[in-house]
């Protein structure tokens, strides 16, 4: 999820921990609790700093390491032992409950993320495998505006926070149920919305903001694919991708801008553009389709030798782009 949804979540399992009994009769606990759900909301995702080195960097190791499977447990141990004597908690009843909490909000973070198409690398150890579930957008308005309204009932003294977050949560694990559902139940009856489909064609269900209009990317057996949209209920075509086969492609991916950006998405087709001076690459990830363009890229720029000039990784669109690398005229897509 976003960092904004993470931080009301944070505040929300702030008010459900009032359901524990430990926490609601000491002021000096829930307080602690309190601030340990909102750090442990966002503390996986301190692996923003990564940004300040590159994007490329970012991209490679943003939701892996930090929500691992070991982390689950560093980061509530973490925040435990630094809140802990800030508020003066030196009893074990009281320091098991703040880290219990802490646990619940980090591992709640982690799972969140899981339902989104970003997806975490959850299962290291185990495995680097990106898993996402493609179900839930990483905004959803429901879940951030349902949070929003249930934390402005509390801070108001409408209702009492036990029972009022513990009917929010119940009313999001239905709602994660119905998309989860919805998600399963579309993706099966897919194939018979296209009127094209062919033998061994796969087909992957992206969530947009709004829940009835869903992003569709079929894989073909030839590596291209084609995107679309399902909008309530119509599913349309709007673009096929097919990976270039110029030389400069291969040659791109021995870049390590380029290699983190292949790490992170199984979805990747390139591009090429000649240019006078040489070559540029574009791969774009086929999962984020935005007015029939990939703006989610990694860009390499080569001379004729496929020497490295310039590298992006990130979101732009094509016409930034266009402008970030100041394509000469007569260039000319191969």
């Amino acid at each position: 999820m976003d960092t904004a949804t993470h931080f009301v979540m944070g505040f929300g399992l702030a008010g459900l921990s009032f359901v524990d009994p430990v926490v609601s009769s000491q002021p000096m606990l829930s307080g602690a609790v309190m601030l340990a759900t909102v750090i442990g909301s966002q503390a996986p995702d301190a692996d923003t700093v990564l940004r300040l080195k590159s994007n490329a960097v970012y991209i490679r190791n943003h939701r892996g390491i930090t929500h691992s499977l070991p982390f689950l447990l560093l980061w509530p141990a973490l925040i435990t032992l630094v809140l802990s004597p800030v508020f003066g908690l030196n009893d074990i009843r009281s320091i098991g409950h703040l880290a219990l909490w802490s646990f619940v909000a980090v591992a709640l973070h982690v799972f969140s993320d899981l339902f989104n198409t970003y997806g975490t690398q959850a299962a290291r150890p185990i495995t680097e495998r990106w898993i996402a579930w493609n179900i839930i957008h990483i905004f959803d308005p429901f879940i951030f505006g349902s949070h929003v309204a249930a934390i402005a009932l509390w801070i108001t003294g409408i209702f009492h926070p036990a029972p009022l977050f513990v009917s929010l949560y119940s009313i999001i694990v239905l709602y994660y149920i119905w998309r989860t559902a919805a998600h399963i139940r579309i993706t099966r009856s897919i194939k018979a919305k296209d009127l094209h489909h062919e033998p061994g064609e796969r087909y992957i269900l992206i969530p947009t903001i709004t829940p009835r209009r869903w992003n569709v990317v079929k894989t073909r057996q030839d590596g291209s694919y084609y995107v679309g949209q399902l909008n309530y209920g119509r599913l349309e075509w709007l673009k096929h991708a097919v990976n270039s086969r110029h030389p400069a492609v291969e040659r791109s991916k021995s870049h390590p801008d380029i290699q983190a950006f292949l790490y992170f998405t199984s979805y990747a087709i390139a591009e090429v553009e000649e240019l006078p001076s040489g070559y540029i690459v574009r791969w774009g990830d086929v999962r984020y389709l935005h007015r029939k363009q990939f703006p989610f890229v990694a860009v390499l720029v080569m001379d004729h030798q496929y020497h490295a000039l310039q590298t992006y990784v990130g979101w732009l669109s094509s016409e930034k782009l266009d402008e970030r690398f100041a394509i000469e005229p007569g260039s000319m897509k191969v």
